[in-house]
Order: structure tokens, then C-alpha cells, then sequence
């Protein structure tokens, strides 16, 4: 049955409320040279961060082996609120390591719409690199969890171009709901009568040649 993000269908056909979660995988400084089109994925990341703020989105960071690859980029480390704790750092491939896993289930289950429930799906956000390898595997992983996934097509990107379209083709047959950011927004929003309308159309108007530029480059059928 087809959602919105915030909810997802139950087995009985009804929408069940979901808390939003926002995913930065590896966007990490030794990238700054390999990533296709890297300056696009950090100008959607930030404008996402921002969102995050501004709807009160819990938003979790991971990096890979940063002791070689580095710590997650400037622009971003300057962004996260001052209550952000540290990053997450592993070698596996998926952001889903014992660590986030673990804040993950705790700040879903201390949610009011976890009330009484031992598991509580969310709707997971991610932005970040690369798109075939670390987040295939996180948005898989988390869907194997039960967990409805939103991966933002001008919020990834790979090496080598070829390989996003392909990794989001997979991930759409799977299950992920592959979107924009803009578009993603202000689903969350759902009505311009939203108490936090104001301050996401402000952001959407203050980063609209980023967005052109990602959508363009990132987007194109």
C-alpha cells in the first residue's frame, strides 16, 4: 500500500505513524577527489541537515575506517546541532553496525507512537557515498528490518556515475522509496498550514540553484 513517509500500512490496511530518522553515510574528506559530482551530494547533505534541524529530525553519521579515509567533511561537522554526539565510525560497509543499531531501536522505542510496542519501525533518510556499496547495504538492512527507507537521488553519488542508476534501480525493486529532497520535504511538511512551513519553504528558496544543479546532474531519466 503506498505511503507517505511518516507512516506505513499495517497489515490491516491501516496508516501507522513512523518517527523520521536522517542517515549521512560517509561523507568523508579523502572522497572530496573520487566521488562523482562530490560538491552536489555535501550541498544536498547540508540542506537536509538544516531540515533536520528545523523539524527536530534525529540525525545519525557514519564513516568508513577514518583513520585512512578521514572524518565526515567540514561543511557538514560545522552544521550538526551542539547536542549531535560523535560520529560513528566502522569497517563494515552498512551504516547498520551494533552502535547506530542500537541508538536507533532505543530513540524509536522512547517515541509516544512506539507506545507498547516492542519494535518500532521508522522512516530512515539517507544522503551519502557510496551508492552501489554503503548505502545499498544500509537502506537493505534496514528494510530487512522493517524499516521504510528513503533514498534521496540527488543526495548520492559513486565513483564511477554508472553505478547509481543501477544501485537505485535495485533499491526501488526492493523496496526503497528512491525521491528528491525537495519533494521528500515537504511531504514531510504534508500542509502549508505546518508550524515548521515557513522555515522549510526558506530553505527550499535559499538553496534552489543547489538544487537545480543536483537535480539536473543527478536526476536526468
Amino acid at each position: 500500500m503506498p505511503s507517505r513517509i511518516g507512516t506505513q500500512g499495517d497489515p490491516s490496511g491501516k496508516q501507522v505513524n513512523l518517527v523520521d530518522k536522517f542517515s549521512i553515510c560517509d561523507i568523508q574528506e579523502k572522497f572530496r577527489s573520487a566521488i562523482w559530482e562530490f560538491p552536489k551530494v555535501i550541498a544536498t547533505a547540508q540542506k537536509m541537515v538544516k531540515a533536520a534541524k528545523i523539524l527536530n529530525t534525529p540525525i545519525y553519521t557514519t564513516t568508513q575506517s577514518a583513520a585512512k579515509l578521514g572524518t565526515t567533511v567540514s561543511e557538514l561537522k560545522d552544521l550538526l546541532p551542539e547536542s549531535y554526539s560523535t560520529e560513528i565510525d566502522k569497517t563494515a560497509f552498512s551504516m547498520m553496525v551494533p552502535d547506530l543499531t542500537a541508538q536507533l531501536t532505543q530513540q524509536s522505542s522512547a517515541s509516544p507512537a512506539a507506545a507498547g510496542k516492542p519494535h518500532q519501525p521508522v522512516s530512515a533518510i539517507i544522503v551519502g557515498i557510496e551508492t552501489h556499496i554503503c548505502v545499498t547495504q544500509t537502506a537493505l538492512d534496514l528494510l530487512s528490518m522493517g524499516h521504510r527507507v528513503y533514498v534521496l537521488a540527488d543526495g548520492v553519488s559513486s565513483c564511477n556515475s554508472g553505478e547509481r542508476n543501477v544501485a537505485l534501480a535495485r533499491l526501488r525493486a526492493e523496496g526503497a522509496v528512491v525521491t528528491t529532497s525537495e519533494s521528500l520535504l515537504y511531504e514531510m511538511l504534508g500542509d502549508a498550514k505546518d508550524g515548521n512551513f515557513k522555515a522549510i519553504a526558506g530553505l527550499v528558496r535559499e538553496t534552489k540553484e543547489e538544487t537545480r544543479l543536483a537535480v539536473e546532474t543527478f536526476c536526468k531519466l
